[in-house]
């Protein structure tokens, strides 16, 4: 690999961005348990993974050239970003179950699969790898180990800087347990997953 430190430098900034991802963070770490919270920062992080994986196959370039197959994803991933949206503005009263919801699969399962989600349905991820990743490779070296090194690293910056968001939001989150704080709360995050929805579905490849 070539100039790792460069790499993990770009990626790091890129993950600290704020996104859907860090937000969908922000919002469990002040909504939810501290096992949810971390489930779906693991759902982001196996996302990107996975996004990385895709990346490395012909799936990858398929995505990466074909305007049909970018913009059905594209459509795709902007839909359920305001599905999400608006089920947050909608939500309105307090989260008291929080000490029930930390043994519930269900719950747990959301998470994971929430952040999954989130991470899978943007097909700009796609284009980050195939474009960002070939400056990092060595040619003179096996190809298959260097995409695997780099992509476990995005994955691992992505828990790391994510929890430190999450512990960073816990300690505002006394101040917006009131009813009324809670509320705003919901609709902020709720409009913003809304716009980060329709910026998707405007934007150009």
């Amino acid at each position: 690999m070539h100039h790792y430190l460069i790499y993990l430098s770009i990626t790091a900034f890129t993950v600290l961005l704020p996104g859907p991802g860090v937000l969908l963070t922000l919002h469990n770490s002040m909504q939810k348990s501290t096992k949810q919270t971390l489930t779906g920062i693991l759902g982001v992080s196996v996302g990107i993974f996975l996004v990385g994986l895709i990346s490395a196959t012909s799936l990858g370039l398929i995505l990466s050239k074909s305007m049909i197959a970018f913009t059905c994803i594209k459509i795709l991933g902007s839909i359920y970003l305001m599905y999400l949206g608006i089920k947050m503005f909608k939500k309105t009263g307090l989260n008291l179950n929080l000490e029930s919801d930390k043994n519930n699969p269900k719950s747990v399962f959301s998470s994971f699969s929430k952040g999954l989600i989130v991470s899978l349905s943007n097909p700009k991820a796609i284009v980050f790898f195939m474009s960002v990743f070939p400056q990092f490779i060595n040619l003179n070296e096996s190809y298959a180990p260097q995409f695997l090194v780099l992509t476990l690293t995005y994955s691992f910056l992505i828990i790391i800087i994510h929890a430190i968001y999450a512990i960073s939001a816990s300690f505002a989150q006394d101040k917006l347990l009131s009813k009324k704080g809670n509320a705003v709360l919901n609709k902020v995050c709720g409009s913003i997953f809304i716009i980060f929805g329709i910026t998707l579905a405007a934007s150009n490849k």
